[in-house]
């Protein structure tokens, strides 16, 4: 029995996958999973545990998966085009991870790498360039960067607020008693106050009766 449904589940798995219409969502959904979500826990892994060898794999893939990112920024409009073009990105991210093939390695070693050490020299200047730059920017607009960035911490804050209300809300109980109680001392005072002014005619009548006995 568990062996017809695990088998029925991945026939509507790929089904699902390999549909050309009305599953952008899905096949794009299983791209940034299996590129993105499962290679930064897998690196977490390896940094954690100070596994050199995983922590080497996985900044090869990095590479490999930058590489291709920056690709696809220029290409995309083009490529989205093509039939099963995301088909295609899905299977590629599962060939650069598989450990029977490590597509990632491959592609790094037979192109990535010795096109970054053909052009090195110019890269660094441009990379030195870049962030010398970027310094210069935020040392010039460093209100800016303050106010943007108090402006941030606000809008976290309050977006924290928002969730704790959400996960934490108060019980319908506790605010009935909260609304229920605030007027209960006013109550009181009426009381006290119809009990002072039914007190108060009571002097003079017993009054009387000491004139009427004193006759």
């Amino acid at each position: 029995m568990a062996l017809l449904g695990s088998a029925i589940s991945g026939e509507v798995g790929l089904r699902l996958l390999l549909s050309p219409l009305g599953t952008n969502v899905i096949i794009r959904t299983a791209c940034c999973t299996v590129g993105i979500a499962l290679p930064v826990y897998n690196t977490f892994k390896a940094i954690e545990k100070k596994d050199l060898v995983q922590q080497k794999k996985w900044l090869v893939y990095w590479a490999a998966f930058g590489t291709f990112s920056l690709v696809e920024i220029f290409s995309d409009r083009i490529l989205s085009w093509c039939p099963m073009y995301y088909h295609i990105k899905f299977a590629f991210l599962v060939w650069l991870q598989l450990p029977s093939v490590d597509g990632a390695k491959i592609l790094y070693e037979r192109h990535i790498r010795p096109f970054l050490l053909r052009h090195q020299a110019r890269l660094d200047q441009v990379a030195d360039a870049t962030y010398r730059e970027l310094a210069k920017f935020a040392n010039s607009h460093q209100g800016e960067i303050q106010f943007a960035r108090s402006v941030i911490m606000k809008i976290l804050a309050s977006a924290n607020q928002m969730i704790w209300g959400i996960l934490h809300p108060t019980s319908p109980i506790q605010g009935q008693k909260a609304v229920g109680g605030s007027p209960a001392a006013p109550a009181s005072a009426t009381e006290n106050g119809h009990k002072a002014v039914g007190d108060t005619p009571a002097a003079p009548a017993s009054s009387t009766g000491n004139h009427d006995s004193a006759e």
